[in-house]
């Protein structure tokens, strides 16, 4: 009589695993991402008294709009609070010329997902108060990035790829030239700037 044979302990103990590795998959991978993009979405209606997108949004920036994006900035890093600390650990990092893990990356998105609705909402309201639609404050904020010599890198875009199931290059800390008039432009808020670019890094 044949005897019979199964998986035992063997099958088992795999599934076990796999069941850890994929709970652990979800609430320190995908969960945080997910809540960190959900984030970056502005809630339906809290949009309001923003402007739409008008004129040539790519022009070059004028004082007034230096100005403009140095307030908002300004909101947007008072409402991610303490969580700053470790975005700005790893912007620090990228400047340096070494390319983020996908575990550290990971690990900024867990930490300030809870925080980006807030900074997200923080932005809105400056937006609607200095009348700036948000297409023309990305350019800005792209142009100042660029003004700073600072590394072309986004974890909102890279959070999204994440989400969609997709991995990220990250290796796209380049640096951009800037417009001189820009350059000239950022001057007087060079070190304000510079101290809260690491916002950039969320996307903001």
């Amino acid at each position: 009589m044949w005897a019979r044979r199964g998986c035992g302990c063997g099958c088992g103990g795999s599934l076990v695993l796999l069941i850890v590795l994929l709970t652990a998959g979800y609430f320190l991978v995908y969960r945080p991402v997910a809540v960190f993009v959900d984030g970056l979405r502005a809630p339906p209606g809290q949009s309001a008294g923003v402007p739409a997108a008008s004129g040539n949004i790519r022009a070059v920036p004028s004082k007034a709009d230096i100005e403009k994006f140095v307030r908002i900035r300004r909101a947007e890093r008072q409402a991610l609070g303490s969580n700053f600390a470790s975005v700005q650990t790893i912007f620090q990092q990228v400047q340096n010329g070494q390319t983020p893990s996908f575990w550290q990356v990971t690990g900024v998105l867990r930490g300030v997902g809870s925080s980006v609705g807030a900074v997200r909402a923080a932005q809105t309201a400056g937006l609607a108060s200095e009348k700036l639609s948000r297409e023309r404050y990305n350019v800005l904020r792209d142009d100042v990035n660029r003004a700073l010599g600072l590394p072309d890198i986004d974890f909102g875009k890279i959070a999204t790829e994440l989400k969609n199931g997709k991995l990220p290059d990250l290796n796209t800390a380049v640096k951009l030239e800037a417009d001189p008039k820009t350059a000239a432009l950022i001057q007087p808020f060079k070190s304000e700037l510079t101290a809260t670019a690491a916002l950039g890094l969320l996307g903001f």
